[in-house]
């Protein structure tokens, strides 16, 4: 993922470095992916390995690291995961979702106009991430179908 210019600065000097030690020396080349994507793998891991073409969607792996909290000054091990294009964005999905919602928030407020609610204030929820990829297979139904709860039926 290439960093933002505006946010560089919340970046380590040292992030080059750090960021290829997890995906070649800790994951060796392959996405550490368990789950965090929202899609079960097969075998446990996703099989995306840097440089080869991806399983699902064929375009060539560029292995990345993932902030799982999102927040890049956090370098510590168990905040960052090598991961496949596929898996990172699925991992950043809901974050990028509120991200530009509060950045077009803010860009319509500097140029004058007013919410449709003005008294409301936005909050960061992480809405569910979207389906993986089929590439022509038929999909398992269980991992392509995001959870929606029944409505209530009411009583009369």
């Amino acid at each position: 993922m290439p960093i933002r210019p505006e946010n560089l600065h919340r970046y380590p000097r040292d992030w080059p470095e750090i960021s290829a030690r997890i995906r070649f020396v800790r994951a060796g080349g392959r996405c550490e992916c368990s789950g965090q994507c929202g899609l079960e793998h097969p075998g446990g891991r996703c099989p995306a390995v840097h440089g080869e073409d991806h399983p699902d969607t064929g375009s060539e792996v560029g292995l990345t690291t993932a902030h799982l909290n999102h927040q890049p000054e956090d370098v510590r091990e168990e905040n960052l995961l090598a991961a496949c294009q596929l898996c990172h964005l699925r991992i950043d999905h809901g974050h990028h979702r509120v991200t530009r919602s509060l950045t077009l928030a803010a860009r319509a407020a500097a140029a004058g106009q007013l919410g449709l609610l003005p008294e409301a204030t936005l909050v960061r929820t992480e809405p569910p991430t979207p389906p993986r990829p089929t590439r022509g297979r038929v999909p398992a139904a269980a991992l392509h179908q995001l959870p929606f709860p029944e409505p209530e039926l009411e009583a009369s």
